[in-house]
């Protein structure tokens, strides 16, 4: 690596030589730097992202990871990401060089994080990070093992204890917020057709069908750095019709018709996060019922289609689910005696048999 003064143009140039991707030695020169340091710092940047040899230190194959993951994640679960490992594991191994990581420093980092009293599934999802991080440079920069393995995992997937209403209680809050007819048709297609906020908000008028009673389900609306912004669903399966009971479509003809010279590709709900989440206070004050989020309405949702008798799969293809395993992990305490009625099936079958 040598830094000069590019005599054509008075900045500086660096020659340097790495080994590229197919393992070819190759010589190269960087020139336009306006000073010697600056010239010098390009060059070490480069050579690391470039050999990722794993003597660099963590905050500099953070980078790295960073840059492949920004192409294919969505924006708003890049920004997320990054906001966990910058402030929870950043300040303790920015520092640590990859390759020096051990089992024993990621239990000792565990430990820091479960003196914070965070909730066990935040505590999952902040390892994970970790984890993936480590699982990553296994896998593309031929790092000899995952140290997250041998530490073990902290926290849980799921709460063991999920906030929802019964359809009583969401009946004492809707009436509380009947004055506000737009706040009063979100919660009333949240809590009916389970789907997520974002989903919700992202709705266009024409993507109801109330001649088939059907709402198509094929974006999302984010907030990102004070702009609102449509994207993909969550996932692939995310995108999905939601078919609608009959009242619910009735109560949609009508707030489609109260809504002046209104367009297919209009907004349905055009209102925030921020307000919903308002009224939802407001209700629940009103009505004295207890007090969850607003994603907890989905959880709703998803409990009255288990007492309804729904299946696990039935159950999935209606949230959008990527996976039915996803359904049965998130609201298994719902079906606590699954395999005792299954037995109870399967003796009768039996039985029946012999008849």
């Amino acid at each position: 690596m040598k830094a000069q003064k590019d005599p054509k143009t008075g900045k500086w140039l660096v020659q340097y030589r790495y080994t590229d991707w197919t393992g070819t030695q190759r010589k190269s020169t960087k020139r336009g730097f306006a000073t010697k340091k600056e010239a010098e710092q390009w060059v070490r940047n480069f050579l690391v992202n470039q050999q990722a040899d794993f003597n660099m230190l963590f905050e500099d194959f953070l980078q790295i990871y960073y840059k492949d993951m920004e192409a294919r994640l969505r924006e708003h679960t890049m920004r997320t990401k990054k906001y966990i490992v910058d402030l929870k594991i950043l300040p303790y191994f920015g520092k640590r060089k990859m390759n020096e990581i051990k089992a024993a420093d990621i239990r000792q980092w565990q430990n820091e994080l479960l003196k914070q009293g965070y909730k066990e599934t935040y505590l999952k999802t902040i390892n994970n990070q970790l984890a993936a991080l480590f699982n990553y440079a296994v896998k593309y920069y031929d790092l000899p093992h995952n140290p997250c393995r041998k530490a073990g995992s902290i926290g849980k997937s799921h709460a063991e204890e999920m906030d929802y209403w019964t359809n009583e209680e969401f009946s004492q809050f809707i009436v509380c917020i009947m004055d506000k007819r737009q706040s009063y048709m979100c919660f009333l297609v949240l809590f009916w057709t389970g789907m997520r906020l974002g989903e919700l908000l992202a709705l266009q008028v024409g993507d109801v069908d109330l001649e088939n009673k059907k709402i198509s389900i094929t974006k999302s609306l984010q907030r990102m750095k004070g702009r609102d912004v449509i994207t993909e669903p969550k996932t692939p399966k995310s995108k999905r019709t939601i078919s609608i009971p009959e009242f619910l479509a009735v109560d949609l003809q009508d707030y489609i018709n109260s809504m002046y010279g209104v367009k297919k590709k209009d907004r349905l709900f055009p209102v925030t996060k921020y307000f919903l989440e308002h009224e939802m206070q407001r209700g629940i004050t009103l009505s004295g019922v207890k007090r969850i989020r607003i994603h907890d309405l989905r959880h709703s949702h998803a409990s009255m289609l288990v007492e309804m008798g729904m299946s696990p799969l039935e159950i999935s293809k209606r949230l959008g689910h990527e996976k039915v395993e996803t359904t049965l992990n998130t609201y298994s305490h719902l079906y606590p005696n699954a395999q005792e009625k299954m037995a109870e099936e399967l003796d009768k079958k039996y039985k029946e048999n012999l008849e």
